[in-house]
């Protein structure tokens, strides 16, 4: 495994962050209702390998349906950089982490991170759904 602290931010650099990641494990892409409405394309760590670098009075947070996840933006510019959640099947507590926010890593480390993409729309979440090349 390869950890590498990662700096990430929003659009205006208001919300700021660290991140211990191992791109190696790889991330995920969902179609469920909320990651297919954003494209969300994150990576999951524990919380201990997600600081935070500026105020959470910055921070916005959106919940839905369980309300078992925060969904963090910025209330400047809007950007969603992480959530932070707890799901038994994956582990526990979590947090994921928007790779697009990700400011120090290169569009060339990107193009080879693996994906792992859920079907969350259908709750079948260990399959991927029948067409990804949208997500």
């Amino acid at each position: 495994m390869s950890m590498t602290k990662y700096e990430g931010s929003c659009h205006c650099g208001k919300v700021r962050f660290e991140v211990d990641l191992d791109l190696e494990k790889g991330s995920g892409k969902c179609n469920c209702s909320f990651c297919g409405k954003v494209r969300n394309w994150s990576a999951a760590v524990k919380p201990e390998a997600f600081k935070l670098l500026t105020s959470e009075q910055d921070l916005g947070l959106y919940q839905f349906n369980t309300k078992a996840n925060s969904h963090a933006f910025c209330k400047n510019c809007g950007v969603r950089t992480h959530t932070k959640g707890y799901v038994e099947q994956i582990g526990g507590h979590f947090v994921s982490v928007a790779l697009c926010t990700i400011d120090n890593i290169s569009p060339e480390e990107l193009s080879k991170v693996p994906v792992q993409y859920m079907d969350g729309l259908h709750n079948n979440w260990f399959n991927p759904p029948k067409e990804t090349n949208y997500l």
